[in-house]
């Protein structure tokens, strides 16, 4: 006897339904593209050339076949549930409201831990451009202006926030164009030839710290419901970005290797900078800092807009006790939530790293992919579509396995013995497994509660 495959009937699709599909390959691409091309590769450079030297390509290009397996169970799934909300409605489609909490929360403490970070290095650019504010206490007051400022603007309301997110792709992209388009002439062969192969720990440890400038698709791919054939147009945006990212990444790591050689792990605050030095002087090293700032500080802004709604709705959904959903009564904003959220961002940007906080958001963001995987596989073998046919192909089934496989393998061989880049991923892992774990007794809190 046959039957239909199971079809989406939750009411949040019903919600979607009301949603315009204007969003094609082109539009997504490009917003992967901005979302994933950020503040964190204008650093990222020196750390992995710190840990792998020469061979640092290596591990963007691990970091992409890993993102590959990623992007194709992302675009499996999508395929499958064309809900707004993007990985986390995939968890929750297939591992019911409990599980997408769980992939909620690491959302949050990937977030958190990423704009700490990103706020890391805007400072550190500021202080490229202006060194006074490079002194311990300055650099404290200026962590505490930035997030002062953007609660300021978010608490009077999203439209104003909205408004502060005025940096687009080309504003981002233009100096690192410049600094590939002239910079690739002035590259030396001997600093960028590597004559051993990498130990399997090093290169773990490169691409847990890496990953940190991957990552970004599931926040392009949140608005999935207003999606035009998200059966086609998910994989091939997702897939075209990825070629994008992935070539202008090993390009910016040649350039800034074959410009400054051994000496650029030496350059951990801007090594963009130091290296555009090299070959446009003390124009081109204002230049890569303005942009690194104008980067770091448009995802912070963005960030700032976006990521406190989500404490926002576990007070408003009973996780959190309720005045976490205070709403301001002028403007009505969750101004809880935003104070909340930038306190806390505050408190880990003064006393965290830009590479520390990387690893820990890179550990939390790789486990909210594990459960995105595994949802993947969960998803095809109940066969759930949406609204069209969904994404196949041979061997299809086997990507989600070989995706865990590769989750598994980074953060193994990251979390084993002394990191080649001053990284503990093993206190990542345990700090993602103890908030987890104080979500878990939050929520069955909540369910108990709500049956008595």
């Amino acid at each position: 006897m046959t039957h239909d495959p199971p079809v989406l009937t939750q009411s949040p699709q019903r919600a979607d339904e009301q949603l315009v599909r204007a969003i094609g390959i082109p539009a997504l691409t490009a917003n992967i593209v901005n979302s994933t091309i950020g503040a964190g590769i204008f650093v990222l450079p020196a750390l992995v050339a710190k840990g792998l030297g020469p061979a640092a390509p290596l591990a963007f290009i691990a970091c992409a076949l890993a993102m590959i397996l990623f992007v194709t169970c992302f675009a499996i799934a999508g395929s499958r549930v064309s809900l707004t909300g993007g990985l986390y409605a995939y968890v929750e489609v297939a591992f019911g409201r409990y599980i997408g909490f769980l992939a909620g929360i690491l959302y949050c403490l990937t977030a958190i831990c990423a704009v700490a970070g990103v706020v890391n290095v805007f400072v550190n650019s500021v202080a490229g451009i202006v060194p006074l504010l490079g002194n311990p206490i300055m650099r404290v007051v200026v962590i505490a202006f930035v997030y002062g400022i953007l609660v300021f603007i978010n608490v009077r309301g999203v439209r104003e926030g909205a408004g502060a997110v005025t940096v687009v792709t080309l504003a981002k992209l233009l100096p690192i164009l410049l600094f590939l388009c002239v910079g690739i002439f002035f590259i030396h062969p001997a600093n960028i030839g590597w004559p051993v192969w990498p130990g399997s720990k090093a290169l773990g440890d490169s691409v847990v710290l890496l990953m940190f400038a991957f990552v970004g698709i599931e926040v392009a791919l949140i608005p999935s419901g207003e999606v035009k054939s998200p059966a086609r147009t998910v994989p091939r945006s997702a897939y075209l970005a990825l070629v994008i990212t992935t070539v202008i990444y090993i390009m910016i790591q040649l350039v800034a290797q074959g410009t400054l050689g051994a000496d650029l792990a030496n350059y951990q605050d801007a090594p963009l900078a130091e290296a555009a030095a090299k070959f446009l002087g003390n124009i081109g090293r204002t230049i890569l800092l303005a942009g690194a700032t104008i980067s770091a500080f448009g995802f912070v802004t963005s960030d700032i807009l976006s990521s406190p709604r989500m404490i926002f709705a576990f007070g408003r959904d009973g996780v959190l006790p309720a005045w976490f959903a205070h709403v301001h009564s002028r403007y009505r904003s969750p101004d809880v939530a935003i104070i909340t959220y930038a306190v806390i961002a505050f408190v880990l940007s003064v006393t965290g790293t830009f590479e520390g906080l990387a690893v820990l958001s890179n550990v939390a963001v790789l486990l909210m992919y594990l459960l995105c995987c595994a949802a993947c596989w969960f998803l095809v073998q109940r066969d759930v579509r949406a609204d069209g046919p969904p994404f196949n192909f041979p061997g299809m089934n086997i990507v989600p396995a070989l995706a865990i496989v590769a989750i598994i393998w980074i953060l193994g061989q990251a979390s084993v013995g002394e990191s080649s880049v001053g990284t503990d991923t093993r206190a990542g892992l345990r700090l993602a497994g103890i908030v987890l774990a104080i979500a878990s007794v939050l929520y069955l809190l909540r369910t108990k509660l709500r049956r008595s």
